[in-house]
């Protein structure tokens, strides 16, 4: 896995680079500019033509310094404009400032609106403040960024684009649209995330030689999910396997008009490689179920006809839940007020790990007593709106600052928090959180939500920790998306086509064998 940073950490790294380990930081900012202008010359034919270079004040502005030199030295056509008065560039930016124009280079100030380029270059390098944005861009550099989007050429980023929050990945104001975004040792936070991850474009790291224990200095981490991480965590079957060994689950959903839920989250716990699964779900719906189902064990209990599960529901499914090795509550399970004392009851009396999804977050934010003191192993699975219930906080209040919020949340009420989105954060009890790289817009459809809870279910059955299965099933589950993606579009997918592609997905992270 990656480590993610972010603009405070990425500084302190910097200052400890320089202090501690006595590396000078010219060198530092000649290895950025040297690798990004590697990168340039690796990806872009349009390097070829004319290239415009926007240096801002700072260090952002002195990796721009020295692409331009080796740039020049490649023999490359290259015009360099300083948004900025030359007497306030200090330090090592300076330092390559001078360098580049002893070289003979002319470096252009754009000192106002007026003094931007009108010609169209054919590759642009933003190297104006990377990290450095904290709100709206205002004045010339507002200006210069709208400009420089109006030009609708190839774009390469250094360390972040201009106006991108690197820490939210929030646009206040202008930012500039890159095509590639070079990052200096490691990945932003705001690169991850929308919009900063449309405006980012690529992202590839750049080495800059930093020491690798500087880069270790983050605690608690934040780390990118990756393939190898993901094939680790799979579970692993002996030959003489059988279903009962291979973990069960008990599905707690269903209620009328929503049978579909109940049947992709039990279906999607036998594609996780699940042995065996029990529906529970109201009596008066069986007939649906076991019309569908063919492979699941329905466990139909007594609702009187009302078609949804309720208190008196909870000897009976309690007996039936507790021989299995893990339980899935919620999809479909309705909003009904008794449905919610049903889930209290559970919530103490059970403690095998569980998975909480959909109606079982609303029920729960109810009774968040009782679902704070589960005493078993749990995973959370809200989207923003959930989550935002849970937490009791408006979404666009915690979104920017997700990471962090989701982390507290887990800490303090000890459970697993997967806060589904583009992309997912996942949220351990010990503070640890991982970002998930896999899946694509088009798994916003109904019932997708309900296939996770599945997948995540049965890998808690098949003995994976809640954080570990929390990673493997998100991660599965966004690639099953991208694989469905590839065959049917992303308007055209539905759950039931990220379902059929789970096996797919663990085919190619384990070549098809355990």
């Amino acid at each position: 896995m990656q480590a993610v940073t972010n603009a405070k950490e990425m500084a302190e790294m910097d200052r400890l680079a320089i202090d501690f380990y006595g590396m000078p930081g010219i060198a530092l900012m000649e290895n950025a500019g040297r690798g990004t202008a590697a990168i340039i010359l690796e990806m872009f034919s349009a390097a070829s033509g004319k290239i415009a270079i926007f240096c801002g004040p700072g260090n952002n502005g002195g990796d721009g310094f020295v692409i331009a030199r080796h740039l020049l030295n490649a023999g490359l056509e290259v015009c360099t404009y300083l948004v900025a008065k030359p007497e306030k560039i200090s330090g090592d930016a300076r330092i390559n400032l001078d360098i580049l124009q002893k070289m003979g280079h002319s470096v252009q100030t754009i000192a106002a609106t007026t003094d931007l380029p009108a010609q169209r270059p054919d590759l642009v390098i933003d190297a104006l403040l990377g990290t450095g944005v904290r709100g709206a861009l205002r004045g010339l550099f507002a200006s210069t960024v709208e400009h420089i989007n109006r030009w609708d050429t190839a774009v390469l980023a250094v360390d972040l684009p201009t106006g991108i929050d690197a820490d939210s990945g929030v646009a206040a104001g202008p930012a500039v649209r890159a095509d590639v975004t070079a990052t200096m040792a490691l990945k932003k936070r705001g690169l991850l995330f929308s919009p900063g991850s449309d405006f980012a474009g690529e992202v590839v790291v750049v080495d800059i030689g930093m020491p690798t224990s500087v880069m270790e200095i983050q605690s608690p981490a934040v780390w990118e999910l990756d393939e190898s991480t993901i094939r680790s965590l799979l579970p692993h079957r002996s030959r003489d396997a059988h279903k009962n060994r291979c973990g069960t689950v008990a599905v707690i959903a269903g209620s009328v008009g929503f049978s579909g839920a109940a049947i992709l989250a039990s279906e999607a716990v036998l594609r996780s490689g699940a042995g065996l699964v029990y529906l529970c779900t109201p009596q008066s719906l069986n007939t649906i179920f076991e019309t569908r189902l063919t492979e699941v064990i329905t466990c139909p209990v007594d609702d009187a006809e009302q078609g949804f599960l309720h208190s008196s529901c909870f000897p009976e499914i309690r007996a039936q839940v507790e021989k299995q090795n893990a339980v899935a509550l919620g999809p479909g399970l309705g909003q009904n007020a008794e449905t919610g004392e049903l889930v209290t009851q559970l919530f103490f009396s059970l403690s095998l790990p569980m998975v909480v999804d959909a109606d079982g977050l609303n029920l729960a934010a109810r009774h968040l007593r009782a679902l704070i003191g589960y005493a078993g192993e749990m995973i959370l699975t809200p989207h923003p709106g959930e989550f935002s219930r849970l937490i009791d906080k408006p979404v666009d209040e915690f979104l920017p600052a997700r990471i962090d919020v989701v982390r507290r949340t887990a800490m303090e009420w000890k459970k697993t928090v997967v806060l589904k989105g583009g992309p997912t954060v996942i949220g351990a009890p010990d503070g640890r959180i991982f970002i998930n790289p896999t899946g694509n817009p088009g798994m916003a459809t109904a019932g997708s939500g309900d296939v996770l809870t599945g997948l995540l279910a049965g890998l808690l059955a098949q003995g994976l920790s809640a954080p570990d299965a929390a990673c493997a099933g998100v991660y599965i589950h966004g690639l099953a998306g991208d694989i469905a993606a590839e065959n049917k579009s992303e308007w055209g997918m539905i759950a039931g086509d990220i379902l059929a592609a789970i096996p797919d997905s663990y085919k190619r992270l384990g070549g098809g064998r355990w």
